[in-house]
């Protein structure tokens, strides 16, 4: 997490319901029902998605970029629902889990590809102690609270705008949490921007500033496949990390950081996601496999660094994982377990669909020697993600 004054960041923001023009030699908007000009680079457009369970509208984004890569993202939950990028014949798959319709995640979803907050990953005993006071959340994971808890920012419908500044074209999305949800205190107002780069990079960008002292830490929880199809076994990961944080049988940080080298959780060197994981190794089997917090090597705090590569042999396909955060948090889809339908009638198995989630480390609140993710008025939270596709 990175602190900075608040400042004006310049940047032009448009109303989704108007109709766009191309801006100066940037790129053009293309609204539905509205044709993109020629010369643009990256297009944006928008349907109707449906309602949430409180009438809500819903309302589906799609970004293009020229190269024919494409992210469709959602207002209930800031949910990316489709990611296609090209394998190394130039054929694109999509290479996020999810549903086809927002019905499914309505009823039963285990964050697939949404926004996670107030708090990413756990926080035990769903308690923590702020300036002497005692919270209390809702326990929705066992004992502990769980990403935001049981109506967290993975459940809220988003306001939306397209945004244009001197890196291009963005979906914005907005919300006010207040105080007092789920137990958090201070009223948080936090942004979003989503953003396909000529690059083939997903990028999210994360802003959040408190009327009153409070915990803050966001992250993505996409759930990724490659191949587009089948478990992820054979992926070959690297993660430029020289520590994790052990946990508990309950998941929650011992509060130790553990040097990897010569144990299963030793991505130093690329490795298949299969080639350990069913080990008789006690985190293991704490996790069900991996379910992990990496300490990042970063040469500084809030700097942007290489955080995870992922590379699926058979397709080609590479995701790079870069981050402002201290620590990423490597999930192999362990709880799925057949009882989810998603898209395309493909039913999720256990270890079908891997993330990548970068955070400040989980139960940071109880954890004085854990980098803090305390956000008092005055400052503002920063969170930059990259995910960088190629293939080779």
């Amino acid at each position: 997490m990175q602190w900075v004054q608040p400042q004006r960041n310049g940047a032009v923001q448009i109303n989704i319901h108007r109709t766009f023009s191309a801006l100066a030699g940037l790129v053009a908007v293309a609204l539905v029902g509205c044709a993109t000009m020629p010369a643009a680079k990256i297009a944006i457009s928008h349907v109707p998605f449906g309602q949430a369970p409180d009438g809500t509208p819903v309302q589906l984004f799609t970004l293009r970029n020229s190269r024919g890569s494409e992210a469709k993202i959602c207002t209930y939950g800031g949910i990316v629902t489709s990611l296609k990028v090209a394998d190394k014949h130039g054929r694109f798959s999509d290479v996020v889990l999810g549903y086809d319709h927002l019905d499914g995640y309505l009823q039963q979803s285990p964050h697939f590809g949404c926004l996670v907050g107030r708090y990413g990953n756990r926080i035990a005993q769903g308690k923590f102690t702020l300036n002497g006071r005692e919270y209390t959340l809702a326990q929705n994971n066992g004992a502990n609270s769980l990403h935001g808890g049981v109506k967290g920012f993975d459940k809220v419908v988003w306001a939306a705008k397209v945004v244009v500044n001197t890196t291009g074209l963005g979906l914005e999305l907005t919300y006010t949490s207040p105080d007092g949800e789920e137990g958090f205190p201070g009223n948080l107002k936090v942004t979003a921007t989503y953003r396909l780069t000529e690059e083939n990079a997903l990028r999210l960008d994360y802003t959040a500033t408190t009327d009153a002292d409070t915990v803050c830490n966001l992250t993505h929880h996409s759930y990724f496949n490659l191949a587009g199809r089948g478990d992820v076994l054979g992926h070959v990961v690297t993660i430029y990390a020289d520590k994790f944080t052990p946990v508990d049988v309950n998941l929650i940080p011992t509060g130790e950081l553990r040097p990897v080298k010569g144990t299963p959780l030793d991505f130093t060197q690329p490795a298949r996601i299969g080639a350990r994981i069913n080990q008789d190794d006690e985190q293991l089997k704490f996790g069900n496999g991996y379910d992990h917090n990496w300490v990042v090597n970063q040469s500084s705090p809030g700097q942007l660094a290489h955080a995870a590569t992922v590379t699926e042999p058979t397709s080609g396909r590479v995701l790079e994982v870069w981050s402002t955060e201290p620590g990423v948090q490597f999930y192999t889809g362990n709880f799925l377990d057949g009882t989810i339908t998603g898209k395309g009638g493909w039913t999720y198995q256990a270890r079908n669909g891997f993330c990548f989630e970068p955070q400040h480390y989980p139960d940071s609140p109880n954890q004085p020697n854990f980098p803090t993710t305390v956000l008092k008025p005055g400052q503002t939270y920063q969170n930059t993600i990259l995910y960088q596709f190629s293939a080779r």
